[in-house]
């Protein structure tokens, strides 16, 4: 009961989580170096509880997934090429690994690795909110430009000097008005 227990940061944690066929993840090597355990320990659990792990919970990395994470991780440390292809474990799978793995740290480390998933799902929400109030922002503001332009070009319309009176189209008489009717005398009737 001396051991003091290690509180583990989820921020250190929300940096090995990664995304691959669309659901975030962690890799078993990096739920290895969590726990404790040697990853070849971890791989024994579940295979000794495979009726625990669907594939929703866990999966095995595919070659091509294995050479793109490799390339993205840039060069390897001595010791971490892959001789197996490595399993992910989505957020599920990890807090069915905390019920097959039962030491104390396992329970610290589950802890920490559901707060960040928690944080990642609640900044993945916020930027979903903050984009759709963006668009509804963008689409807003180029209602409001349209209205803009068209006061502008009212506006110049008015500013312009009136144009000069147009030339009536047609024939038109321009002689002074003839006296056609004779006079009439007015008078005695």
């Amino acid at each position: 009961m001396s051991e003091k227990p290690t509180v583990y940061d989820s921020a250190s944690i929300e940096q090995i989580i990664l995304l691959l066929r669309g659901q975030k993840v962690i890799l078993d090597r990096d739920l290895a170096a969590l726990y404790g355990v040697a990853t070849k320990n971890i791989n024994k659990a579940v295979t000794r509880n495979q009726d625990r792990f669907p594939a929703d919970f866990m999966f095995q990395l595919t070659a091509d997934e294995a050479s793109a994470l490799r390339f993205q991780s840039g060069t390897l440390k001595r010791g971490q090429h892959f001789k197996y292809m490595p399993y992910a474990f989505t957020e599920q799978g990890v807090a069915m690994l905390s019920s097959v793995l039962r030491s104390p740290q396992a329970v610290q480390v589950n802890i920490a690795i559901m707060r960040a998933f928690v944080r990642l799902r609640e900044a993945l929400s916020l930027h979903r909110d903050l984009a759709h109030k963006l668009a509804e922002l963008e689409r807003r503001i180029e209602g409001h430009d349209e209205n803009i332009h068209n006061l502008f070009d009212a506006i110049r319309q008015l500013m312009a000097p009136p144009a000069s009176p147009r030339r009536p189209i047609g024939f038109q008489v321009r002689e002074r008005r003839g006296v056609y009717r004779t006079p009439t005398k007015r008078g005695k009737s």
